[in-house]
């Protein structure tokens, strides 16, 4: 759960903060720890939903999702990281293992981070090269499949875990390959326009 969720996050750093905080506040699929509780608190839930509208907005215009990237890539693996170990102490919690809770353990959230922070850099690099191919608008279109993703991540995270980390594996891998292709494309167009 905690490895999708941190996925999720470098796609979009408030999605699955909102999801986890609303599905724990609101049903009994997810029980936090108290060290993870402020997550469902009413302050919380109104600043995370006002950030998620504004980077919603930010990333659906060309050039200012650069900025926004650039900006979030603090803010999307610090995320993944409260994800992560919300996550991990959630179903270490479901599985009765009050031991596992007793001390603050940073390793998931290590761990949460350096997943998020994969997936943003993936999503940071992919972003520009298909904003410069298509003039920019490719913005909107990317960014909403983005969400859509993060969304689909969350959810599942929080209901199927292990759909979530195949959806995960098929967003990384399509950005791996969105690269690849423009790198191969870039270097095509190099070698036919290089004088002999």
């Amino acid at each position: 759960m905690g490895s999708s969720l941190a996925g999720a996050a470098g796609l979009n750093a408030w999605i699955p903060l909102l999801a986890l905080g609303l599905l724990a506040r609101f049903t009994d699929i997810i029980t936090l720890p108290a060290g993870w509780s402020w997550l469902t608190s009413d302050v919380s839930l109104w600043i995370i939903g006002a950030l998620l509208v504004v980077e919603i907005v930010a990333d659906k215009v060309p050039a200012l999702d650069t900025v926004n990237d650039v900006i979030h890539t603090a803010i999307r693996p610090a995320s993944g990281g409260i994800v992560f170990g919300a996550g991990a102490s959630a179903e270490a919690l479901k599985l009765d293992d009050p031991g596992a809770l007793a001390g603050m353990n940073w390793t998931p959230v290590i761990v949460g981070v350096a997943i998020a922070l994969g997936v943003h850099l993936l999503k940071a690099v992919a972003r520009p090269v298909a904003n410069m191919a298509t003039a920019g608008l490719a913005a909107p279109v990317l960014s909403t499949a983005e969400d859509a993703a993060s969304i689909t991540m969350s959810v599942l995270a929080l209901l199927v875990p292990i759909l979530a980390v195949l959806v995960g594996l098929a967003v990384i891998a399509g950005l791996i390959w969105m690269v690849v292709r423009r790198i191969r494309h870039r270097r095509a167009k190099r070698a036919t326009t290089q004088p002999v």
